[in-house]
């Protein structure tokens, strides 16, 4: 191995940890030197550390991959910026805003990087989408509808997903945070909530599995309405951004599973000025490949080595979206412990 490269830890590794690991392998930038699950795999390629406190205070390591249930996201990120580690987590932050607050304290005394795993800033699609609309050439944003949707079978609640000690929410916290993100990402900040939130099939106290909110920035008057949902039994992706010239529609997201369909996107320019629009220019885009673990974790070691400030998924990102998320739950009357009022 180079010497240059950054000595890695991983803690937790299920599928998300060997998701990271072997985008830390292709980017060349990074070398696995110990990860920990308490489930081990009977074939890994890499040293068990007993504990993670031997992942924490190893002086060898440089860099550690949070990959952990939800509940252990929050106090381990403040040990490994406290150790003097740079931290790479998976969503979510915590499980409130107040919580990520102390972990923005301990990142500002530590001195270290932090980064959080929004992936989805990172598909092909939204980084064109992202340059169209920043080009100004469609006009400003007037609004955003969001739809993230998938199924989940009776073995979901044999997990600790199912569990609300361990995962702090329902779909909204688990997948719904990511559209979130991304409404975040092209409109930069929202004022006005408006939610509902339920358990209309599932009943499992505090893991909503319905969240339909509604978001505006009263600075410049965009609007998004979101739907995230476990009850969605064929899974679906879909992002449609509407702005003065025209419009983005994306439908599906290339993942390993395929189960959300092929990445497509549909930029189409208004050929007259409303009310009545006609169509015109019309350019059709294909994602084949998920670039989008790479390109996160390059961004990751980039910023790490040139001491550059995290420009996707940095600690402010998190508060901005957890505040949000709080006030989700608290608009649609929704306990995280036991469920609606």
């Amino acid at each position: 191995m180079s010497s240059n490269k950054f000595k890695c830890g991983i803690i937790g590794f299920g599928k998300m940890g060997q998701t990271r690991a072997k985008a830390i392998h292709e980017s060349g930038h990074g070398e696995i030197k110990k990860v920990f699950d308490v489930n081990r795999l009977p074939d890994c390629e890499f040293p068990y550390a007993d504990t993670e406190e031997e992942i924490i205070n190893d002086p060898e390591i440089d860099v550690v991959f949070l990959c952990t249930p939800n509940f252990r996201i929050q106090p381990l990120t403040i040990a490994l910026l406290e150790a003097g580690k740079h931290v790479f987590s998976e969503k979510p932050p915590a499980f409130n805003a107040a919580e990520v607050e102390e972990v923005i304290e301990a990142e500002k005394k530590s001195g270290k990087k932090l980064m959080y795993g929004f992936n989805h800033r990172h598909h092909g699609s939204i980084k064109r989408a992202k340059q169209i609309v920043d080009s100004g050439e469609y006009g400003r944003i007037l609004w955003m509808r969001g739809r993230y949707g998938k199924s989940v079978d009776r073995d979901f609640f044999k997990g600790w997903r199912a569990d609300k000690n361990l995962v702090g929410g329902g779909i909204f916290l688990d997948q719904g945070i990511h559209m979130l993100d991304l409404f975040l990402h092209f409109a930069g900040d929202f004022h006005d909530v408006q939610a509902m939130v339920s358990d209309i099939y599932w009943n499992v106290p505090g893991i909503e599995d319905n969240v339909f909110a509604n978001f505006r920035n009263n600075e410049t008057g965009v609007v998004a309405s979101l739907h995230s949902t476990m009850t969605q039994w064929r899974h679906l992706f879909s992002l449609e951004i509407f702005m003065e010239k025209g419009h983005i529609v994306l439908n599906g997201l290339k993942t390993s599973s395929n189960s959300y369909g092929n990445e497509e996107m549909t930029v189409e320019r208004n050929r007259h000025i409303g009310p009545a629009i006609e169509w015109g220019e019309k350019q059709v885009y294909y994602f084949e490949n998920d670039t989008s673990w790479l390109s996160e974790i390059a961004h990751f070691f980039d910023c790490v080595s040139n001491d550059r400030p995290i420009q996707q998924g940095c600690s402010e990102d998190a508060l901005r979206l957890m505040k949000i998320v709080d006030r989700v739950y608290a608009e649609g009357n929704w306990s995280r412990q036991s469920g609606g009022n």
